[in-house]
């Protein structure tokens, strides 16, 4: 879907007026159509600010490879106007329905991270409509320079991405990948850091890396390079399963598209909770239902009307914790996150994804050209005896925190005040909020992310 610069402007004037109509007492919050957060909001005066006029591929220009794209534009959506045009975003976050906007103030992150960091290192224009209600168009070179800066992890407390330009880069038709496995996750990381350095595996360039931890003695780095002609190509979108293919096979190929969005039939293994994975199951299954999107609005249903719960106790089986998080460790704290998550949570699989940052991002300080390893899970855990729910989170936060790493605020928080500021860089934070939303229209961080106002 494309969209002109005028029927842009006139959706941007249509969110301003409807920004400035909102009552002073009531908290706005952005409608959309799909939601990737994990922070389920309870109670509150809240308005509803309507962006469905934001969610169109504006251009797409070969030449200066570049894509001006709305704020809620998801990433399915432009990577169908992209290819065609043999380009792609430099970072695709994982799943279709994640927004350009939502990326930028969120955090995305993907197997490209390691040589091209987050998706906001290529955004290179936001316009925004602000928590005071002006449309600024920010860049790193403007006079709205701190607040470009600043957006990245801001999750929309700082303003709402109206429209963005961002970097293209080239691809090839196809990937091919070479699945590599490690039965000791010291040898994996090191691994991880010598092919994230040099960019080759084996003689060949390494185009994306990342990884599954499945238990101690069985891990893999997935190693892509793009490729003009393939042997053949895999389908995982029907009866088959990539994150299983992961341990039958050393090498295989998908067309780049089939590749960036791999993980997103099965929402990584998470429709195995939905029963999805049983070849019944599958064989009944519609393919347009197997997607991320119909997987978490299944969870929001499911926490709405607390059918799993009532099942539980009817069962007699322990409460369990919603542990959906990833976290971030410099990659030689790595094998040490892996080993107290097996410990002390035990759920797997685990995802593996390196990244560099290319320079300091004020809200979300990673060390510019340290590398990372970011590590996802998502799942229900049980709880110990006499424990309660934000136990298993707690500790994760603690560990984190210990093994000098980071935190996404995409799902549930537990951080102290105090502790929270320190972390998310409070000093650079609170100066854009006053210039931007001197009187405090949108929550401020920790209100939001953390207490789940």
């Amino acid at each position: 879907m494309t969209t002109t610069m005028s029927t842009h402007r006139r959706a941007v004037e249509q969110i301003r007026q409807s920004y400035a109509e909102i009552p002073g007492d009531a908290a706005p919050r952005l409608a959309k159509a799909t939601s990737n957060l994990f922070r389920f909001r309870d109670g509150g005066k809240t308005a509803k600010l309507s962006a469905r006029d934001l969610d169109e591929v504006i251009s797409v220009d070969p030449e200066t490879m570049t894509a001006e794209v709305q704020g809620m534009t998801t990433y399915e959506h432009l990577v169908d106007a992209t290819l065609p045009h043999g380009l792609m975003p430099y970072v695709v976050p994982q799943l279709k329905t994640i927004t350009l906007g939502g990326a930028v103030t969120g955090l995305g992150i993907e197997s490209t991270s390691f040589r091209d960091g987050l998706p906001h290192e290529s955004v290179e224009e936001l316009e925004i409509l602000t928590g005071d209600g002006r449309i600024v168009v920010a860049r790193d070179d403007n006079e709205h320079r701190d607040l470009f800066r600043a957006f990245p992890n801001s999750y929309g407390t700082l303003g709402y991405a109206l429209r963005i330009r961002i970097k293209l880069r080239k691809v090839q038709p196809y990937v091919h990948l070479t699945h590599v496995k490690f039965t000791d996750a010291g040898k994996c990381m090191l691994a991880m850091q010598e092919i994230c350095d040099s960019m080759v595996y084996d003689g060949d360039p390494v185009d994306f890396v990342d990884g599954v931890f499945f238990a101690p003695g069985e891990m893999y780095l997935t190693l892509g390079r793009f490729a003009d002609r393939a042997p053949y190509i895999s389908d995982y979108t029907g009866m088959r399963v990539y994150y299983q293919s992961i341990r039958q096979r050393t090498r295989d190929w998908l067309t780049v598209r089939d590749y960036l969005w791999r993980w997103d039939t099965d929402w990584f293994w998470c429709s195995r909770a939905f029963g999805v994975q049983q070849p019944v199951v599958r064989s009944l299954m519609p393919r347009r239902w197997m997607r991320s999107d119909v997987y978490r609005r299944l969870v929001a249903l499911d926490r709405r009307h607390g059918v799993t719960a009532r099942v539980d106790r009817w069962r007699g089986l322990p409460v369990s914790e919603s542990v959906i998080q990833d976290v971030e460790t410099p990659v030689e704290r790595g094998a040490e996150f892996l080993e107290f998550f097996h410990d002390k949570v035990g759920m797997t699989p685990v995802w593996m994804c390196p990244l560099r940052a290319s320079t300091r991002w004020p809200i979300y300080p990673l060390e510019p050209g340290k590398l990372y390893v970011n590590f996802g899970f998502w799942g229900m855990v049980p709880l110990p005896r006499g424990q309660f729910d934000g136990y298993y989170n707690r500790l994760i936060e603690r560990a984190v925190h210990d093994l000098d790493g980071h935190k996404s605020l995409y799902s549930t928080s537990f951080y102290a005040r105090e502790q929270f500021w320190q972390l998310y860089n409070g000093d650079a934070y609170w100066p854009v909020k006053r210039e931007y939303d001197p009187n405090g229209r949108l929550l401020d961080l920790y209100e939001k992310c953390v207490r789940g106002r």
